[in-house]
């Protein structure tokens, strides 16, 4: 099983910043994804970075190297994590919104199973974070139509990891991250 971990937007791409520009999205994203990475391969599990430049690589290109990999190998034999940072607002402001989730494509997908198991693990790893939900189809993850979920063959989520427009948790996603400022 190949384990492909995209680390979100690139180090070019406007806004994705706290209000305060001390947290920057691509910095925070990288740093996870690495550290993601690393773990999984010290477990013995084959795990890479989808994008492991600092640029902003086109979402139609990290489809395009991750479907690579499932034609020659199988999509069965793949899983997609991209790892995000939420914003809410209009980017200059502190605003209040919180909480971990986790995403998949529109209607009942492989990728459902995955955003299960993943949701099960921040619960039960992460228990002083709120983790919202949208159970109204059964299972905890939201579903939208973006770009590297539909597009992906393997089963592909996409964690939001808390909101850097709330100060607090802002300041809690910071201290966790060498690379924020």
């Amino acid at each position: 099983m190949k384990i492909f971990i995209d680390n979100g937007h690139g180090q070019f791409t406007a806004g994705k910043r706290s209000p305060d520009g001390q947290l920057r999205e691509a910095f925070f994203n990288r740093e996870i994804a690495r550290r993601i990475v690393l773990d999984l391969q010290d477990r013995g599990y084959d795990a890479e970075l989808l994008v492991p430049e600092d640029d902003d690589i086109s979402l139609k290109e990290r489809c395009r190297r991750v479907n690579s990999w499932c034609l020659l190998h199988g999509k069965q034999n793949a899983i997609l994590v991209s790892i995000h940072v939420n914003a809410y607002g209009n980017g200059s402001e502190w605003t209040q919104p919180h909480g971990w989730s986790i995403y998949t494509s529109k209607g009942k997908t492989a990728a459902d199973a995955l955003a299960t198991c993943i949701f099960e693990a921040a619960k039960k790893y992460l228990p002083d974070i709120q983790m919202r939900t949208d159970n109204s189809d059964g299972d905890p993850d939201f579903e939208e139509a973006f770009y590297i979920l539909r597009h992906s063959l393997c089963p592909a989520v996409l964690s939001e990891n808390g909101f850097m427009t709330n100060y607090h948790k802002r300041q809690i996603i910071k201290r966790n991250s060498v690379l924020s400022s």
